[in-house]
């Protein structure tokens, strides 16, 4: 009876650590809790999802990511046997299998988790705020040309409430891209921070960082395109041009991309120049289609 008594003091106490809250985590999560036991789910992030919950499809069935993923995020949060702890990170572990002790780093939120429903009232109305360092105009280095052009921009936007984003979308329009030094220019008369426009800029799929063709040609790779041949279409374009997927031809004339969906199923696989839609489209179409704008 000792003997069964000190394994008993031994068995497993029913408790389980995953580290990393991905797809392999979540899952893994959520059969241990289905088979009774308690689960604590460690991911460094302030939230569980991984790289999956930013893809659009997943291979080899191009099926939507987070239509996989979402109901899998919503039973793991409301699962009675699984405890998340976010935005922490594991720094010791000690014992032996079956009787483990770990040491968790958690960082601070500053908020209450129990209280907060992500309304982001919180960030609008944050007493603390971030100092802002301008780039001072004697640093810039930007031609009469540019000033030219973003001047009467800035004229036309600068007394606006949010007039940063009116005034990319026109210089975007005027450029066919963001310069780099005219948004140093545009942080300086707005006093902005420079990094602030940069992750606007790169958020937006409209605007680029990178000089673009006059001509933009969208590929559609949404399910329906897909499965009739888009990516075919998409290499022979590239191909055809001597360029890549998101590449620029060196005339820049054309610049080839792809689109999550264009939204015309019915006229798969579909390209798009510009504004105008192509349907139906074939290999040997091609080259007639980019002739239009030669």
């Amino acid at each position: 009876m000792d003997q069964m008594g000190r394994e008993d003091k031994k068995a497993k106490s029913g408790a389980v650590m995953v580290i990393g809250g991905g797809i392999a985590g979540i899952q893994s999560s959520l059969d241990l809790a289905e088979s009774g036991f308690k689960v604590y789910l460690l991911e460094e992030t302030p939230a569980i999802g991984g790289t999956m919950a930013q893809l659009d499809k997943t291979f080899p069935t191009n099926d939507c990511a987070m239509c996989v993923i979402s109901p899998k995020l919503v039973a793991c949060g409301r699962h009675l046997n699984i405890d998340l702890i976010t935005n922490s990170e594991l720094i010791g572990l000690t014992g032996e299998a079956g009787n483990f002790k770990v040491r968790v780093k958690q960082r601070p939120r500053y908020i209450d988790p129990a209280k907060c429903t992500g309304c982001g009232a919180c960030t609008q109305n944050c007493p603390v705020t971030r100092v802002v360092y301008p780039v001072e105009k004697s640093e810039l280095e930007i031609e009469r040309k540019d000033r030219e052009i973003v001047d009467p921009i800035l004229a036309k936007h600068k007394e606006q409430r949010g007039s940063l984003m009116p005034v990319l979308q026109e210089i975007n329009k005027r450029y066919n891209y963001l310069p780099k030094d005219v948004l140093s220019y545009v942080a300086a008369e707005l006093g902005l921070n420079i990094s602030d426009i940069y992750g606007i800029a790169k958020f937006y799929n409209a605007f680029s960082l990178e000089p673009r063709g006059r001509h933009k040609v969208s590929v559609c790779m949404g399910t329906t395109c897909y499965v009739k041949g888009a990516d075919k279409l998409l290499q022979r374009l590239c191909e055809q041009l001597d360029t890549t997927p998101g590449g620029t031809t060196e005339d820049m004339r054309f610049t080839i991309e792809s689109a999550r969906c264009l939204g015309c199923c019915s006229l798969a696989p579909a390209i798009m120049v510009d504004d105008k839609v192509y349907g139906r489209v074939k290999n040997s179409d091609l080259p007639k289609i980019l002739k239009d704008y030669e």
